[in-house]
């Protein structure tokens, strides 16, 4: 379970609160124009042109079966660099809203749930508990499956 040094981005999705470990972040933007890209998957909304380099954009909440909403100013893109295997890919991550980075101890991180199957939580490095509430803390390399990752990169 690789936690980093515990220090998570969190953001909303719905209701519910998820981390990225901080060292995944590049840089969190506002909205801007999304060129979209026929024949992709529904939760590849296309690509944005940030400082000149073209990144592929996802919106979460579709990736993770999550109803779909219209942006507002509060929709964030969180820009991630994924490692699989050899490569780096950075991509951007639509949100709902981007909150604060948390350093949430090792001893406050439970593994994911098992439900019988390891295939539904292989995105999840753990959950998180900070007072009262629970956050997910996502693995970012594994939210994409390599077929997935194939396809942002030919975007």
């Amino acid at each position: 379970m690789a936690i980093y040094d515990n220090k998570f981005l969190t953001f909303k999705l719905k209701d519910e609160r998820y981390g990225i470990p901080i060292i995944k972040i590049r840089e969190i933007i506002g909205m801007l124009d999304i060129t979209s890209v026929p024949r992709l998957p529904s939760f590849i909304k296309g690509v944005i042109n940030l400082r000149g380099k073209i990144i592929p954009v996802v919106d979460l909440r579709l990736k993770f079966g999550i109803e779909e909403i219209e942006y507002n100013e509060r929709t964030s893109i969180i820009v991630v660099e994924l490692t699989a295997e050899t490569d780096t890919n950075t991509i951007g991550i639509v949100v709902d809203t981007v909150q604060e980075v948390l350093d949430i101890d090792a001893s406050d991180i439970e593994p994911p749930p098992k439900y019988g199957t390891d295939v539904e939580q292989a995105f999840l490095i753990g959950i998180g508990k900070v007072k009262d509430e629970v956050i997910m803390l996502l693995d970012a390399d594994n939210i994409f499956s390599s077929s997935e990752l194939q396809k942002l990169e030919t975007v």
